[in-house]
């Protein structure tokens, strides 16, 4: 029997209850884009990292959380490297999608549409170039918003100075950064509620702020520095470090 799709009307108000029991958590992962700023001519999620491609470290983390019944993968639909690594020992638990767009909003939408889920699952949505989550990041993760009305994300308080630059590059004035938290994934939100988000509120680079515009509040679970996004070759040298002091090489 086909399950129900999680789009809802457009302008179907929030809500917030749900049937707990029924609830099944799942991630998703989008891949479809190709990260220019590391200067690569491959896609930035293929690029080798500990000796496999660096996508392989958050699906082999995600996989391995017995919480979570399926990884959802959404690529570009013209990707034609993924089949070339040997998926086999996560089985039928990860799932590729090959219906990507051109932002990640759009990415993760039509990954939930595809992959079918019911409005109350929830949903873990986690970065590609986040190679360094732990099974540790996704137990406090899940503890701690299983219960939730709202859903919530990873997150760490910002610790250095910020500074504002002005149009030549100079100070402008410091920031306060009390209060400031940078974001990180997995983002968890049920699976209705993040459809209707970004349904209303496309134009986002991260799910909490599609969420935020429904007048909605996150909570922030605190995480770690090390769950950090490799954005310049420089961060795929410290994910190295990081990966193979814990002994991640396969």
């Amino acid at each position: 029997m086909k399950r129900q799709a999680v789009v809802l009307p457009k302008r179907h108000t929030a809500v917030l209850h749900y049937n707990s029991r029924m609830s099944e958590f799942h991630a998703l992962v989008p891949a479809a884009g190709f990260g220019a700023r590391m200067g690569h001519e491959l896609p930035k999620q293929y690029l080798p990292l500990s000796g496999q491609p660096m996508i392989f470290h958050a699906l082999n983390t995600l996989c391995a959380c017995l919480e979570i019944a399926t990884v959802f993968v959404v690529l570009a639909p013209d990707d034609t490297l993924f089949h070339t690594y040997d998926w086999s020992r996560f089985g039928d638990k990860l799932q590729p999608l090959y219906c990507g767009g051109a932002e990640r909003a759009e990415s993760v939408m039509n990954g939930l549409i595809a992959s079918e889920l019911e409005p109350d699952d929830w949903v873990l949505v986690h970065d590609a170039a986040r190679p360094c989550l732990t099974q540790a990041h996704l137990s406090k993760l899940i503890a701690e918003l299983r219960g939730d009305a709202v859903g919530g994300i990873l997150a760490v308080p910002v610790a250095d100075t910020l500074k504002r630059a002005d149009s030549g590059g100079r100070v402008l004035r410091t920031e306060n950064r009390e209060q400031l938290w940078q974001a990180q994934t997995p983002q968890m939100f049920r699976a209705g509620l993040l459809a209707q988000a970004l349904q209303q509120c496309g134009s986002v680079t991260d799910e909490a702020s599609a969420v935020e515009a429904l007048g909605l509040r996150p909570k922030l679970v605190l995480s770690e520095s090390t769950n950090f996004k490799v954005t310049y070759p420089q961060d795929l040298l410290l994910a190295e470090l990081l990966l193979n002091q814990r002994g991640n090489r396969t």
